[in-house]
């Protein structure tokens, strides 16, 4: 199996998509500027106690205040197994505290953030103030288990604790203990700026994109790494030389004329994600429905018939839906409830079956799953942990021309889709590209200069020229190349920057 993982940035985003055979299996996305809130440590202020939910609200300088359980203990931590305890913390209003981001703010709600604060390293995880040792359910050797345990035990002091990850399987005696006192240095640092900081100020912030991708997920020895920025891949490769398990030679600068993803044929992969039907193999499709609870999946047989009875074909049509759901929630990086609409099967033997599918096509996932049985009704339930933000808020924006009930592609992916058109414009000979383009789009892009980059390096010998029109809808856009020297271009017609 041939694995692949792709690093760019552009547009003020670091992307990273992870392959296997040519076929997409991961996609993170973060802003440049913002990061990701998800880890983040934040000083913050008790805005309101609410006893009847056990719940504090915490001011901590978002656009919403973030939501705090006070009876959460070590219970933050129950993705992994292990024993141990934290004391509730008494609050009132006018409080200073500081709290640590569990799940990014998602439509109406808020951040939810602990109290119990984590530090996260490549094989262990520190927890300076919750008296918890754990081990990840993926280390399945028990005599491993009780060993590694006991060296995390080691690396405690009184009313401290450490979660194993799964990497420290192969770490040896000394590298968890230097981890180990890097965590702590760090959590040392985030206090004392915690000291004299003000009141909705981030005090630690995880790392970003392509660190976070690095210690967490690349690993495996057969993996090449594709970087498709100059300044980039001077970071990746300095990262890899830290690891002895993964090596300058593997990373690779892809110095194509055309989009990386373009090159590789991950764009219209990545394109066919805003859309809410999703074809299998045999025919047969799935449609996907996102709302404020829970994310819903449908399963159809479409043109698919089958070649004998109706219960095969069922059953053939809901193994292959399992798969791709798996894939799908993993790709999207859907968090929280998700209900499947299985075609109904009459025998029990098939329903243990499509929900066994279902299970075995999730282990596989990073973030923690579980699968509830099927219903007679052959509804699956499942969870999957959040996993930072769900790639359809990068990819999509609500539409403003349908009561927002719907979405459109949104700006920062539409930049995206025009800025691979001028590349592969240019790629063909072109010296001048003109884009039609609508007008409020072409004025985002101006005012966030999102090809700024571009501007200052590959394209500083190119002409661009943007012709917005008010009648265009926001998805809409054309590109032409253009060699003349001299171009006939309407009055409304702007130069890029």
């Amino acid at each position: 199996m041939k694995k692949e993982w792709f690093f760019d940035r552009f547009c003020g985003e670091q992307i990273a998509v992870y392959a296997e055979d040519g076929k997409i299996i991961e996609v993170g996305v973060e802003d440049e500027k913002q990061g990701d809130l998800l880890g983040n440590i934040y000083k913050g202020r008790v805005a309101n106690v609410v006893p009847g939910m056990q719940a504090a609200f915490i001011s901590c300088g978002m656009e919403r205040n973030c939501y705090l359980p006070l009876d959460e203990g070590a219970a933050v931590f129950s993705s992994y197994e292990g024993s141990g305890s934290a004391a509730a913390a008494e609050l009132k209003t006018g409080d200073e505290i500081l709290v640590q981001v569990v799940k990014t703010p998602r439509g109406s709600k808020g951040a939810r953030v602990s109290a119990e604060l984590s530090f996260v390293g490549k094989n262990l995880i520190y927890l300076p103030r919750t008296d918890f040792l754990g081990i990840s359910r993926k280390i399945t050797d028990e005599k491993q288990r009780e060993e590694l345990l006991r060296e995390a035990d080691k690396l405690r002091e009184t009313g401290q604790g450490f979660i194993v990850r799964t990497a420290a399987t192969t770490a040896t005696r000394r590298a968890l203990r230097l981890e180990s006192e890097y965590l702590k240095r760090v959590c040392r640092a985030t206090l004392e700026a915690a000291k004299s900081a003000p009141v909705g100020t981030a005090v630690y912030r995880e790392y970003d994109l392509p660190v976070k991708v690095m210690r967490d997920s690349l690993g495996d020895a057969d993996a090449k790494v594709y970087v498709g920025d100059a300044e980039l891949y001077e970071k990746v490769v300095r990262l890899a030389r830290m690891r002895s398990d993964l090596g300058e030679k593997r990373i690779i600068r892809y110095t194509g004329n055309r989009s990386m993803f373009n090159e590789y044929g991950l764009d219209e992969q990545i394109f066919a994600l805003t859309a809410p039907q999703i074809g299998l193999e045999n025919g047969a499709y799935l449609v996907i429905d996102r709302t404020e609870a829970m994310t819903v999946f449908d399963v159809n047989t479409g043109k698919y018939t089958g070649e004998s009875d109706l219960e095969s074909t069922v059953l053939r049509t809901n193994l292959l839906a399992a798969k791709e759901i798996a894939r799908q929630v993993r790709i999207r990086n859907i968090g929280g409830i998700v209900a499947v609409d299985f075609i109904d099967m009459a025998e029990e033997e098939h329903r243990l079956a499509v929900n066994a599918a279902l299970a075995e096509a999730l282990s596989g996932d990073r973030a923690k799953c579980r699968v509830l049985p099927m219903s007679d009704l052959c509804v699956t339930l499942f969870t999957r942990k959040r996993m930072s933000g769900e790639l359809s808020s990068f990819l999509l924006k609500p539409c403003s021309h349908c009561t927002r009930q719907g979405y459109v592609l949104s700006d920062i992916y539409m930049a995206m889709r025009i800025r691979t058109a001028i590349l592969n414009c240019f790629a063909e000979g072109y010296a001048a590209a003109v884009i039609e383009l609508n007008r409020a789009l072409m004025n985002k892009i101006l005012s966030e200069r999102y090809f700024a980059g571009e501007l200052a390096g590959a394209w500083r010998e190119k002409r661009i020229y943007f012709i917005p029109h008010t009648s265009y809808p926001e998805e809409k856009f054309s590109i032409r190349g253009d060699n003349a020297q001299v171009l006939t271009l309407p009055d409304t017609a702007q130069i890029l920057y």
